[in-house]
């Protein structure tokens, strides 16, 4: 079996190449892959999203840790 080219929009994406494509680790992008099957837009949406949601996380924590900073 062929491997697809994995920057063409056919076919569904390697995951090495997907974790680059959205600075993601290995392990990441193999969930977000798996989950959303072999369909690159809805593997793209779902890579958004993860990284909107980890950003948001992140400001969360340094927000909270600022708070925390200016009571000590």
């Amino acid at each position: 079996m062929a491997k697809s080219d994995p920057v063409s929009d056919h076919g569904p994406y390697e995951p090495a190449f997907f974790a680059l494509k959205y600075n993601m680790t290995l392990k990441a992008a193999e969930v977000v892959l798996h989950a959303n099957g072999p369909s690159r837009n809805a593997c793209d949406g779902a890579a958004r999203a993860f990284t909107a949601a980890v950003a948001a996380r992140k400001q969360l924590q340094f927000e909270k840790d600022q708070v925390s900073f200016r009571r000590a």
